[in-house]
């Protein structure tokens, strides 16, 4: 455990970028051999569009990095936070406490709140526009709900007092898990619903892809699933039933075109269940 943490306290950017080439590479790869569906889609456009987002993100994140090392950096200087608080627990159940609290104040909490708030919504709803859910669409966010989502991870950082290595791991680890979760990939159905126990597996999170609700408003979990079962926003539905989208953009126009999609957020409200 000391080895781990060593390398994600001095883990160099470009370990991180291929991190996420890599998983992206991966995933692309297993679901092209074993999908879950056989989407009829133009793939490298529908990926140019996710990638540019993805891109965004990447600056934004790049950009703010300085917020979020300063303050991890002062909670631990000063004793802040809920693991700062603990009293003396071997290192891999002060780590597991760590990345549970930062998936629910850094991830759950904001994802659930901008299906909540009608003006964060118009920036979450881009991610939901997607009609063809793959490993791409992992980090297909608007550059507004990039910001959103750091201040609520910077949050996450300084109630928990995060030192910096396990914000590391957890990025690395969210990353991770999010293009899995994402990918249009078949696993076994006994193996899914064993995995959704732990942590939010495929066919799990492709429920909270399905156009309507109640199934849009369910299963927020990033990596790990157990706040949608203790806060009973876990919901399950038959993958043959599933439709990706958002029932008021499904138009191609609408979700499948760049600059409609940055534009979104600025648009008349024209949501049925945010409206």
């Amino acid at each position: 455990m000391n080895q781990v943490i060593a390398y994600f306290s001095t883990i160099p950017s470009s370990h991180r970028s291929l991190i996420l080439v890599g998983g992206i590479t991966f995933f692309w790869i297993i679901e092209n051999t074993f999908p879950l569906f056989r989407m009829q889609y133009k793939k490298w456009h529908h990926a140019g569009i996710n990638f540019f987002l993805t891109l965004t993100t990447i600056i934004i994140n790049f950009l703010l990095a300085f917020i979020l090392i300063k303050t991890a950096f002062w909670t631990t200087e000063h004793n802040f936070g809920i693991l700062q608080w603990l009293p003396e627990i071997p290192i891999l159940v002060y780590t597991l406490i760590g990345l549970l609290l930062l998936d629910l104040i850094g991830a759950y909490l904001p994802h659930y709140i901008q299906h909540k708030i009608k003006f964060l919504w118009r920036f979450h709803i881009v991610h939901h526009t997607d009609t063809w859910i793959d490993t791409t669409t992992a980090n297909r966010h608007h550059p507004g709900e990039s910001v959103i989502r750091f201040v609520f991870t910077a949050l996450g950082v300084l109630i928990v007092g995060t030192p910096m290595w396990m914000v590391f791991l957890y990025q690395t680890l969210s990353v991770v898990a999010t293009q899995f979760n994402h990918a249009n990939i078949s696993l076994p159905n006994k193996l899914d619903v064993f995995l959704s126990y732990f942590i939010v597996s495929p066919n799990m999170h492709k429920v909270h892809h399905h156009y309507v609700v109640p199934y849009t408003d369910s299963n927020y979990g990033n990596i790990f699933s157990i706040w949608d079962r203790i806060f009973g926003t876990f919901t399950t539905l038959d993958k043959d039933k599933l439709v990706y989208g958002v029932d008021t953009h499904m138009m191609p126009e609408e979700n499948n075109k760049l600059k409609n999609l940055l534009k979104i957020p600025f648009q008349k409200s024209r949501s049925i269940k945010n409206s």
